[in-house]
């Protein structure tokens, strides 16, 4: 016999494009909003009764509206206001979880100076925030980047591994390091006041550039540690944080069908297969 197991439901990428003014100086944000819901669904599944079902489409209307009347500064605070919305205004939904995702969008620089309304796109990652709440609950956050493509020529070196009959891979020394790290926090809980969401990410995100560009490298696995290590330091008010680092491989190409060396000069890029290196680092 047949029974429902754990469900929900919600609208996917919904974007969002939003103006904040300030004289001339504007803000601007671009943000993909995901909106899940949890709760006492079950006869829309079972008996085809959808009287307690609030329609996707208007999900992503509430979006526009909860957009037009908010004053968040920051991608958790929006979340977290959407899903109150959700929660306060749906008795039937018992749970809600909410993920922002934002571009880095920055000032372009004129003439030395920041333009007030001009923007130009800061890189390819993407800042998140996860906030989920269970009604009656308290709000859990978990903030990151999405994406963060970096890369050094140096310092990097990968040697005392395993080797099998199956090795085929060279020790290395002085190679190049490159990954698009996926990049989670959580904030401690009972942290004292409302978190700075902003100035946390900022601190993090330049802890781990400054760990990654100035670490003697002996592993993915060696930096990843490290860096995480750096942003605890950097940010007292979060309990753990998650890395993913794939190691987008630069080979070393052979040049020696046409009579020339490579003295570690010429490379090709490959992003597959790449190895993949994840770690939790918490206090």
């Amino acid at each position: 016999m047949a029974k429902l197991g754990a469900n929900r439901y919600g609208k996917s990428r919904v974007r969002l494009s939003r103006i904040t003014r300030h004289g001339d100086r504007h803000e601007f944000n671009e943000w993909t909003v995901h909106v899940m819901l949890y709760g006492d669904f079950e006869s829309s599944y079972t008996e085809a009764d959808n009287s307690k079902v609030l329609p996707t489409d208007t999900m992503k209307n509430t979006v526009y509206f909860v957009a037009r009347g908010s004053k968040a500064t920051t991608i958790e605070a929006f979340a977290m206001e959407l899903g109150d919305y959700f929660l306060n205004n749906n008795g039937q939904v018992s749970k809600a979880s909410i993920v922002v995702e934002e571009k880095a969008w920055e000032r372009m620089m004129v003439d030395g100076a920041a333009d007030g309304t001009t923007f130009k796109l800061g890189g390819q990652e993407l800042n998140t925030a996860f906030a989920v709440r269970e009604r009656s609950k308290p709000w859990e956050v978990t903030s990151g980047v999405d994406g963060l493509t970096i890369l050094k020529t140096t310092k990097s070196a990968f040697t005392g591994y395993v080797v099998d009959k199956l090795t085929t891979l060279k020790p290395a020394t002085d190679r190049i390091f490159g990954t698009r790290a996926t990049v989670e926090w959580d904030f401690a809980p009972g942290t004292p006041g409302k978190p700075d969401y902003a100035a946390t990410r900022e601190r993090i995100v330049a802890a781990l550039l400054k760990t990654f560009a100035g670490h003697n490298s002996m592993s993915v696995q060696h930096t990843l540690y490290d860096m995480g290590k750096a942003a605890l330091e950097a940010a007292p008010e979060i309990a753990r944080i998650h890395l993913s680092m794939p190691n987008l491989h630069h080979l070393l190409a052979d040049l020696s069908s046409f009579g020339l060396d490579n003295p570690n000069h010429i490379f090709v890029p490959i992003d597959e297969p790449h190895g993949t290196i994840e770690a939790t680092i918490e206090r």
